[in-house]
């Protein structure tokens, strides 16, 4: 019997009851009573979703980030945090945001650095070491998650992250190594799982996601005499990795004394075979299937063709589970009321990868036949999207095809039109500009929303664009800034703007995705071939040349950018819907010039971060994203200059790929790094 679980769900809510919970809280409108109350609600709610799986996981929720948890798990909160003191929820926000309801300095403390959690778009809150760093137990808030799912009368399985992928995650402070620290943590964690063991936890899901990873020697002969030491526990342990393959980490994994292993089958499916001949015939392996962090259906007759010979090898030692936690894609599909009724029919969110599972977990064990009608279902969707006309554009194939190495090039040199554009602006030695957007104010949004919902008509609408654009025009007269900038009014979100006004994207209403804390992020869903139907952006551009003699920015967002913040196709390479991208906006921007805008910004702050986790990968990955930038920006004539932006992201590794970029300008945030890149 094939057994199934999940390896973590969205906390957010599915119309994101814990942001305005949170919000609420940290303005003081409700108590800390009233915050755990809808916490322990949400709790119930998505375990009760989950209960057609045969193991529920069980601490994965969080009040804003699961790593902070984490360390306050561990007891490992930096001074500044708890010398305030205060309750624990109290320091647990002073961690996370540099403040709490009810401190009494205005300008708190500094909060923990946040950056990406490995190569998704989810921030986790980065933990502080030094030589005084220390670790002591504070178990009460799991113990407590432990206690409310056992209402649910499912078996349980608790989430931790490992003791080495935690501090691989950590920073140093003071020049010590992290694994110095390896003795006095692993304490901890063997105090934490004799505690589970106590309260009868039979399975324990331990994620060690630097596995994926290419691991030095020294993190790499850590792993065999930490989890030697763990095993002496009576706790069964999943040692879970996702995101990637395991590669050349996988005998190491699998020699580890642990009773399971989770590999992500969607980008590791190549290492099954490899997997099962190095486990021993004890060990359970679990299999991601499907794909946790996109939301398009999983092929369930396809899947059970590769998995069914599977399931008759392992038996009762096969598990099932999405690739990685579901917390990286949206709640519930059925909340999707107005989204085209065809391309829903493609899709699955959370509760529906959940169905798939189970749906899967039925086929094993019971036949096929038991779910007859659900797979002709899911066979039929799937073929309508890979025949679909909306999703295949023989003209945008074809100029994919066409696209020459010369598309990339500019005319001249760097030398030779940097002169030609320094005799155009005759700006000043050293110009002065602003990145793009203005605040995105109350009353912007109102009349977006106003227009949206046809409460005022078009004219009215753009009546009121200009008038913001002409106050943002004012300002920088004003402060005698060189390079102007329309102040982006129009636009509701760099990519979602953009995505609207391009044929291959669909948008919807409730599919949010938790970027960190209470901030959430609806990503567009790239379904098909894009092209650009018409100008997008020259209308508002023009306005605001009208308004000033100094030169106005043309703003876009670039195609890397796009691409990396949306939800992409998984039927065509990455490379190719960057390409389609790049074609599109190469569009606008010669439409851009053609109207006389010889300054033209195209915005890559997502660059960084399509990087594979492996460093091996980086170069493939970074020439076609340059090529795909090259491809946009570089029609244009010698004189018209190509800014480019990108923005909180470490890009000291990979700063002669952006010169590759071989952009006019480039903008790069150094303020929060110290100026470091300098």
């Amino acid at each position: 019997m094939a057994i199934t679980h999940n390896l973590g769900f969205p906390r957010i809510g599915p119309k994101r009851e814990l942001k305005f919970a949170l919000e609420d809280y940290w303005q003081g409108k409700t108590s800390a009573q009233g915050l755990q109350q809808v916490a322990a609600e949400l709790r119930q709610l998505h375990w009760r979703w989950q209960s057609n799986l045969d193991y529920l996981p069980v601490g994965d929720f969080s009040f804003y980030d699961h790593v902070l948890d984490m360390s306050f798990m561990l007891g490992h909160v930096t001074e500044r945090v708890t010398n305030l003191g205060g309750q624990p929820l109290e320091q647990y926000f002073r961690a996370a945001r540099g403040r709490a309801p009810g401190d009494q300095n205005p300008e708190g403390v500094a909060p923990g650095e946040m950056t990406k959690w490995f190569d998704t778009n989810y921030h986790y809150i980065v933990s502080e070491l030094n030589s005084n760093s220390a670790f002591s137990l504070q178990v009460d808030s799991v113990l407590n998650q432990i206690e409310e799912a056992k209402k649910i009368a499912k078996p349980i399985k608790p989430v931790l992250i490992g003791p080495l992928s935690y501090l691989w995650l950590c920073k140093v402070t003071d020049g010590s190594s992290k694994l110095d620290h390896l003795n006095r943590l692993l304490t901890v964690y063997l105090q934490l799982l004799e505690i589970f063991a106590d309260h009868g936890v039979e399975w324990l899901q331990i994620d060690e996601p630097i596995l994926v990873t290419e691991l030095d020697e020294q993190w790499r002969k850590s792993f065999e005499p930490v989890y030697t030491t763990l095993s002496r526990v009576n706790v069964n342990l999943m040692l879970t990795s996702y995101f990637g393959g395991l590669a050349e980490n996988l005998p190491l994994a699998c020699k580890l004394p642990t009773a399971g292993i989770h590999l992500d089958a969607i980008n590791g499916r190549e290492e099954i075979v490899k997997l099962l001949g190095h486990c021993s015939e004890q060990k359970v392996v679990s299999l991601g299937v499907v794909n946790g962090r996109n939301i398009w259906k999983t092929d369930l007759n396809s899947t059970l063709d590769w998995l069914q010979p599977i399931a008759e090898q392992l038996g009762d030692r096969l598990w099932i589970a999405p690739s990685c936690s579901l917390l990286h894609v949206p709640v519930d599909l059925n909340l999707e009321e107005k989204l085209d009724p065809e391309i829903k029919s493609w899709l699955a969110f959370a509760i529906q990868k959940l169905e798939e599972i189970s749906l899967l977990g039925r086929a094993l064990n019971q036949g096929r036949d038991s779910v007859q009608h659900e797979l002709q279902q899911n066979k039929a969707a799937i073929e309508s999207r890979r025949n679909s006309s909306r999703v295949n554009n023989p003209d945008v194939k074809a100029r994919v095809s066409a696209i020459s190495q010369s598309m990339g090039c500019r005319k001249s040199a760097y030398g030779t039109r940097s002169e030609k554009q320094r005799q155009a602006f005759a700006l000043p030695s050293y110009p002065t500009t602003t990145i793009g957007s203005f605040p995105q104010t109350r009353e912007i949004r109102k009349v977006r929303q106003d227009y949206k919902r046809a409460n005022i008509s078009q004219s009215e609408y753009v009546e009121k664009i200009q008038q913001e654009i002409a106050h943002a025009i004012q300002e920088q007269e004003s402060l005698q800034l060189d390079v102007l900038v329309h102040g982006e009014a129009e636009r509701n979100d760099m990519v979602e703007y953009f995505g609207e006004q391009l044929d291959g994207f669909a948008f919807t209403q409730n599919a949010w995705v938790q970027s960190y804390g209470s901030r959430c992020v609806k990503p567009p869903i790239l379904f098909g071939d894009i092209s650009r139907p018409q100008v997008m952006t020259v209308e508002w551009i023009k306005y605001a040349q009208s308004l000033t003699e100094k030169p106005v920015k043309g703003m876009l967002t670039g195609p890397v950018t796009i691409l990396n913040w949306s939800f992409v196709r998984d039927d065509q390479a990455r490379r190719v819907t960057c390409n389609q991208l790049a074609l599109a906006i190469r569009d606008e921007v010669l439409d851009l010039e053609r109207a006389g805008v010889r300054i033209i910004q195209i915005d890559e702050a997502a660059l960084r971060e399509g990087l594979p986790l492996r460093r091996s990968q980086w170069q493939n990955y970074l020439r076609w994203a340059i090529e795909s930038f090259r491809i946009s920006a570089n029609g244009v004539e010698d004189e018209t200059q190509i800014h480019t932006h990108m923005c909180y992201s470490e890009f000291n590794d990979i700063i002669e790929s952006i010169a590759r970029m071989d952009a006019d300008v480039i903008t790069i945030e150094t303020s929060r790094s110290q100026m470091k890149l300098l």
